[in-house]
Order: C-alpha cells, then structure tokens, then sequence
C-alpha cells in the first residue's frame, strides 16, 4: 500500500513519482516496478546529506550540510528541496548546479517540520 508523500524511482529511466494521493496500485515504470525511496537521515561520509532547517520570523531556511555546503557541480548536486509540514508538502523548490544547495521557504510555522532533499547520486534525505 503506498503512501501519501511517498516518492518511488524507475531504475531504468530514472524517473521519480511522487503519491499525493495514496493507493493499493503497484508503481510501474518501463515495465519494471518503481523502487520505494526510503530517505537516509544519517551522514556516514564527509559529503554532508541531511538537511539542516532553521526556524527564522517568515518561515524556514533548509541548508544542505550544517557547516559544510553540499557540492553544487554538474556531476554532482541537489535536484530539489521540500519542506512537509504537518504532514502536508507545503513547498518544493528544483535546483540547478549552479545553485546553493540551500533555500528560504517564506511559510506558516507548524509543529512538525520536515524537510527532504534529493541528491543525484546519493538518492533522498531527510532530518526525521
């Protein structure tokens, strides 16, 4: 059974869905069923992954990697950022490589803040 806010990857053409509405129908993509994207939330390597949010007066500022930046090169970097709160994705914002991995989500403040990112490479994070 899938879930709302869950994001699944073809690994054949490297698509990414994700449910806004949940349902009991298997994710299919070229012919293959689609990988469930679990988000790590832990750094095990010097490449910092897990989102960093900082609670500010008109919203949230989401950086990737607290003291370190996140690469940003063509190679390598953060295809998007989302902010959920409350258990409802507010916002999320694509990013090129020549962008900070790093962005201002002016929003109303919630009780439960999470915020995902996606890298290239190393798939999806998130802080919980």
């Amino acid at each position: 059974m899938t879930k709302k806010n869950e994001l699944y990857k073809c690994n054949t053409c490297g698509n990414i869905v994700e449910f806004i509405v949940a349902s009991g129908v298997p994710v299919v993509c070229c012919g293959e069923k689609m990988e469930l994207l679990d988000p790590k939330t832990a750094d095990a390597s010097g490449e910092k992954h897990v989102p960093f949010i900082e609670e500010v007066s008109d919203g949230y500022i989401v950086s990737i990697g607290k003291e370190v930046e996140h690469p940003m090169t063509e190679e390598h970097y953060i295809q998007f950022i989302e902010l959920i709160i409350d258990g409802k994705l507010i916002e999320r914002v694509e990013l090129t490589p020549t962008d900070k991995p790093k962005y201002h989500f002016r929003v109303e403040k919630g009780k439960d803040v999470v915020a995902r990112e996606y890298c290239n490479i190393h798939g999806l994070w998130s802080n919980k």
